[in-house]
């Protein structure tokens, strides 16, 4: 199985607290803790990610 090559967001806060995602596998999305690296992933379809995703850019 391929590895998930996670990514912190470039909007991260210096204090570490964030998310990493990880896209580099087809039809996936892996979402996990940055502070828990090896603690539990969330895996969605790209689509439920890219709703998500979208939702937060029209928060005010």
């Amino acid at each position: 199985m391929t590895e998930f090559r996670f990514r912190k967001s470039s909007y991260s806060e210096p204090n570490g607290e964030c998310v990493e995602v990880a896209r580099n596998i087809p039809r996936t999305v892996a979402v996990r803790d940055s502070k828990r690296p090896d603690g539990p992933l969330l895996v969605l379809a790209p689509t439920a990610w890219d709703s998500f995703t979208a939702g937060l850019r029209r928060q005010p």
